[in-house]
């Protein structure tokens, strides 16, 4: 296994190479959505904010895989081994005792984690970041290979890391409980929309409209399809209030992730399948208007280690209705209304509230666009630079 310099920082005039942070890309390399989203974002705006050493990149590109153009500014180190054999080898790695302080720049004073994958090093402090504990919690909702990993793995991980980002109080109380991870040791630091969510002109949402062919009235959801996000029960609540002329479609944003056959079975025998659009992946620069032309936007996931959906659904300028699992209350605020994700019939009562009363609706609107505005990836970025200082300053 050999580490490959992409690029690198002109040389020290006194001949030693420059002190670096290195942050792991991978995920947004990979293209895994949520998490591959918060990697960049904290990048581009720890740009704006680290004063200190250079910040480095350090990523596995499997084959498909590409830097993006965002980041192609920043010196880079990366593997190139299949997702799961880096995996595998970084674990097995772990419990060798066997440090991966040769693949970073000699002088790496830190080493940030995004993912649940924290690099064996013997001499360098590390951050980890934890964005939930749901295979803990879920554990038939996962993969058998990755709940047998992660099971496994992630408690070697936060037992190692340096430090442990969490990015909810939900999370927090997750690792205290299920690893016993001392508080100290947890470091709270929210995520946010990206800028561009934001309320677009009605001739935006007119646009998006048209081009996916959407009725004046539906109900919204994004995320991967995958048994957490509660789908099912979304669309039996979805068949009520349709029943009683309410709305006229759901809208399903999201690309098929694992264990959706019970959806699509459910889907199939509903009678108001014709009804549900499923739109799978649409761009980034879409999404605003399809939060903000949605009568309701409903996420109804059995549990969020944060749910940033709700935020960026908000910032765009759409009432939303939740679940009140995990951390999307925290998220969410008093900006929201809230169910119990296994009680069908509640959902359906939130759910036909909103909907009947447009007064109401608007006033979310407006808590909401407040709400979004506390979180900000310029907060965020400074918090972590705050956390970064501890050991690099």
């Amino acid at each position: 296994m050999r580490a490959h310099p992409t690029r690198s920082h002109p040389p020290d005039p006194r001949g030693a190479m420059p002190p670096h942070v290195v942050i792991d890309v991978s995920a947004r390399v990979n293209g895994k959505a949520g998490l591959g989203r918060y990697a960049e974002m904290l990048i581009r705006h720890l740009a704006h904010t680290w004063v200190g050493p250079h910040m480095a990149l350090f990523y596995n590109r499997r084959p498909g895989g590409e830097l993006p153009a965002s980041l192609a500014a920043f010196p880079a180190r990366r593997v190139t081994l299949g997702y799961k054999p880096w995996r595998l080898l970084v674990w097995l790695a772990h419990r060798a005792h066997i440090p991966f302080d040769a693949l970073l720049p000699r002088d790496t004073r830190l080493f940030h984690a995004t993912e649940h994958l924290l690099l064996p090093l013997r001499h360098i402090p590390t951050v980890l970041t934890v964005h939930d504990l749901i295979y803990e919690r879920f554990p038939r909702y996962h993969k058998r290979l990755n709940y047998l990993f992660l099971t496994r793995a992630m408690p070697l991980f936060v037992q190692r890391a340096t430090a442990i980002i969490a990015i909810s109080q939900a999370t927090r109380r997750d690792l205290e409980r299920v690893y016993g991870v001392p508080r100290e040791k947890i470091h709270v630091i929210y995520e946010a929309p990206a800028p561009h969510f934001r309320p677009p002109p009605p001739s935006l949402i007119r646009r998006v409209r048209e081009t996916y062919r959407l009725p004046p009235r539906y109900l919204l959801t994004v995320g991967t399809l995958e048994p957490r996000k509660n789908l099912v029960r979304l669309l039996r609540a979805f068949a009520d209030v349709h029943a009683r002329g309410l709305v006229d479609a759901l809208v399903i944003v999201g690309a098929k992730g694992w264990l959706y056959e019970d959806f699509f079975r459910e889907w199939a025998r509903s009678p108001v399948r014709e009804r549900v659009l499923l739109l799978g992946y649409v761009p980034d620069e879409d999404l605003p208007a399809l939060y903000a032309g949605a009568t309701l936007f409903v996420l109804p996931s059995l549990y969020e280690g944060f749910g940033l959906p709700v935020l960026e659904a908000m910032a765009s300028g759409a009432a939303v209705v939740a679940s009140r699992a995990g951390a999307l209350p925290e998220v969410g605020g008093r900006a929201a209304r809230y169910f119990d994700p296994l009680d069908v019939e509640e959902m359906t009562h939130v759910i036909a509230a909103c909907l009947e009363d447009a007064d109401a609706r608007e006033a979310m609107r407006e808590a909401g666009r407040a709400q979004a505005a506390r979180f900000s990836w310029e907060r965020t970025a400074e918090e972590t630079a705050r956390l970064y200082r501890t050991w690099v300053m």
